[in-house]
């Protein structure tokens, strides 16, 4: 399933970006010895199909809903493009928006302004039993304190409120249930595992009711544990990315 380019033995991942402050952020250097190719779609750029995308697909949030259709004219084909990954056996991870894109692509249901409110700042993710030697997240619920929880990110207000049939679910938090699903060959992540600090201030500022010395002193206080689970989830996503690249294809 490898498809080097001009001789690059590398696998190929796509990056599909929608808002220009939701950057793939740490997660670039984290991802390691891959070829990144990223598509600014809030830039008019194209969001391809499952067989453009190479080895892997990584879907970041946005600041639009998942089915803001008319604002972020790419959404449908971004929709089409993670259910078809996921059916196709692309390893493919969507992050926030990305993960509501996945759910809502595959018939789960996603609430706009969830009544639970905003989640933001640093928050607990706590993984299921189900996340146990999961290809990707498994190696998160080991670096799980006694709760089996690691500290992440958050920033979102629209929530995951039904999984689609036959996903699996992996982790959730004290405000929302769908932290963590796998469904096919996708995973889904409500959390944000690539932000660090300077991205964080950014979308704290942009939201009235968010404190941002607040969320900064939170993260500062556990920096060490959040960097080492986003690294982890960014490593073990390229690893099962390269292996999914050597696989045989077959006939």
């Amino acid at each position: 399933m490898t498809s080097p380019l001009h001789g690059d033995p590398r696998p190929v991942v796509t990056v599909i970006q929608s808002s220009p402050d939701v950057p793939i952020d740490r997660f670039g250097e984290w991802l390691g010895d891959v070829e990144l190719r990223l598509v600014a779609a809030f830039a008019g750029e194209s969001v391809p199909i499952a067989d453009e995308v190479g080895d892997g697909l990584v879907v970041l949030g946005g600041h639009m809903s998942a089915h803001d259709d008319a604002t972020a004219p790419w959404l449908p084909e971004l929709r089409a493009l993670l259910a078809d990954a996921s059916v196709q056996g692309v390893p493919t991870l969507g992050i926030c928006l990305g993960a509501q894109l996945l759910a809502a692509a595959r018939g789960g249901r996603v609430q706009v302004a969830a009544p639970p409110g905003r989640e933001s700042g640093v928050i607990d993710v706590r993984w299921r039993p189900e996340a146990i030697g999961d290809a990707v997240v498994g190696a998160l619920v080991d670096l799980a304190d006694e709760r089996r929880a690691t500290p992440q990110p958050s920033m979102h207000a629209d929530a995951i409120v039904d999984l689609p049939r036959g996903a699996v679910w992996l982790a959730s938090s004290a405000m929302y249930p769908y932290q963590a699903f796998r469904i096919g060959s996708a995973w889904g992540v409500q959390f944000h595992p690539e932000a660090g600090a300077e991205t964080l201030r950014g979308w704290a500022d942009g939201h009235e009711e968010v404190d941002t010395d607040a969320v900064l002193a939170a993260f500062a206080a556990r920096e060490a544990e959040v960097t080492a689970v986003g690294r982890a989830l960014a490593q073990s996503f390229a690893a099962h990315v390269r292996a999914t690249a050597q696989e045989p294809v077959s006939a």
